[in-house]
């Protein structure tokens, strides 16, 4: 199997491919895996030449991995991804950026940036990639794709490389929602199903997004309604203000990402690209003191979110706050639009509660996406109402 990589989404060290079993669920599908789960006898790089440098390669491949490779689907490398994850733009500054032959001219989104690159330009059938705060969710809503951050806790992170422990997520792409749950039958555990029934339409969104995006939106949104029959409007945050969960969401995952890098940091000196520096060098000063405040606080939105779905609400929400950002987009304007996304994304990491978000929408002829989240471990029946909206009875 020849590799084709027109969106050059895979790692010049991460091209290679392993057969999966004969046969299976996922017979004759090729997979792209994201350069943060370990396959054994290769060298994780986590998106930065010194990492890679100094690590040796993997002694046994991520449970994700293999549960796909038994399930028949052959692995066919590994994608790019932006440096130790820690970004939502889908650029590297050592391996380039991957194209996002869904929205020429526009970056993919990160850090998931080379799998959901490699999907969109057909290279392979789906990807794997991780989710802390936004990094499968926003590069499928740029790309036009589906992809899901499941609920925390849901799929093993072993031999996987953590950022954010209470926020790291397997996820991952697919251009149908038929092979989007195909592959969830694979990697999901078995547990009881609750039953979905009440659609709520999260009114914090409309601050959030570009002008256009309610609009084009609303089409899907109206799908949503029709099949959960009826639906509510609420604000998720206290005076729909989603600005405070969002620093919430940076303090605590600084704090982690810091506990987690900081020793290697210091130790190796990597070469980062400047914002990933910036960020971690605020992280290494975050203090215990607001780490653990943050933390009390986040214990409180949990609770008021999980209140809000109890056992079969269905939160509703654009997934990202416009269509992706151009490739020349510098500086203030970069951040901005990432700061308004993560008081998107920040629900679902808050909570630990798994997000899907579908191919809804196109705006100015670049993709948008919708998402819903749901309670916790209800990650299969939101793909199976990704299928029921692409395939409406």
């Amino acid at each position: 199997m020849t590799l084709e990589d027109p969106a050059g989404a895979f790692c010049p060290h991460g091209k290679f491919e392993i057969a999966g079993a004969a046969t299976g669920p996922l017979a004759g599908l090729r997979v792209a895996v994201k350069d943060l789960i370990d396959i054994a006898g290769h060298v994780t790089g986590a998106g930065n030449p010194r990492w890679l440098a100094t690590h040796p390669p993997a002694s046994r491949t991520a449970p994700c991995v293999s549960a796909l490779l038994a399930a028949g689907a052959t692995v066919v490398g590994k994608t790019i991804t932006d440096e130790l994850a820690y970004s939502l733009n889908g650029d590297n500054i050592h391996y380039g950026t991957p194209r996002n032959t869904a929205a020429p001219g526009h970056v993919p989104g990160g850090s998931s940036s080379g799998s959901a690159a490699a999907v969109a330009a057909g290279s392979c059938d789906t990807a794997l990639g991780t989710d802390s705060g936004g990094s499968v969710r926003i590069p499928a809503s740029y790309c036009g794709l589906y992809g899901i951050r499941t609920s925390h806790g849901a799929i093993s992170l072993d031999g996987i490389v953590p950022l954010q422990p209470s926020f790291d997520v397997v996820g991952w792409f697919a251009r149908t929602a038929d092979l989007f749950e195909q592959v969830g039958r694979v990697l999901l555990p078995e547990s009881p199903r609750p039953v979905l029934r009440r659609l709520l339409i999260a009114r914090d969104a409309a601050s959030v997004v570009d002008p256009g995006v309610a609009e084009a939106l609303a089409q899907a949104i109206a799908a949503a309604q029709r099949l959960f029959g009826t639906a509510q409007a609420i604000d998720v945050a206290p005076g729909g203000d989603l600005e405070p969960w969002r620093q919430i969401a940076r303090c605590v995952s600084a704090a982690e990402a810091w506990a987690i890098h900081g020793a290697w940091i210091e130790s190796a000196a990597p070469d980062f690209a400047p914002p990933i520096a910036e960020r971690f060098a605020w992280a290494k000063t975050v203090s215990a003191a607001d780490h653990a405040q943050a933390e009390a606080q986040r214990r409180a939105i949990r609770t008021r979110v999980q209140d809000r779905l109890a056992d079969d609400g269905v939160l509703c929400l654009p997934t990202a706050p416009g269509p992706a950002p151009r490739l020349d987009a510098t500086g203030d304007a970069v951040e901005a639009f990432r700061q308004r996304a993560q008081r998107l994304t920040c629900i679902a990491g808050l909570t630990g509660l798994p997000q899907i978000t579908i191919p809804a929408a196109w705006l100015n002829g670049l993709p948008v996406g919708l998402s819903l989240i749901g309670p916790t471990g209800s990650d299969a029946q939101l793909l199976a109402v990704a299928r029921q909206l692409e395939h409406p009875a």
